[in-house]
Order: C-alpha cells, then structure tokens, then sequence
C-alpha cells in the first residue's frame, strides 16, 4: 500500500508539471500538486513499516 501511494504521487506530479508546460488549463493543474502534496504528507504522517 505505502509504494501504491508513493506511485499515485509520482503520476499526479508528472502530470502537473506537464500540464503545467504544455497546456494551461488553470485550476486543475493546481488541484493535481495539491493532491500529489497530500499523498505524500499522508505516507509520511502515517509511515508505518509493512
């Protein structure tokens, strides 16, 4: 589960900064860095060993 978050993290940064780059859609790049953000805080307030 810990590497599922870390993967979920990994995939919505990428797509922030490629939406970032590429297009401009306005919020809801933002709305993708915010959740990456929290998905990492969330395996590091939590990080319990598996």
């Amino acid at each position: 589960m810990n590497s599922l978050l870390y993967l979920i993290a990994l995939i919505l940064i990428i797509g922030w900064v490629f939406g970032f780059f590429v297009y401009s859609i306005g919020g809801l790049i933002h709305i993708l860095l915010v959740l990456a953000i929290i998905s990492v805080l969330l395996r590091l307030i939590g990080g319990r060993s598996v």
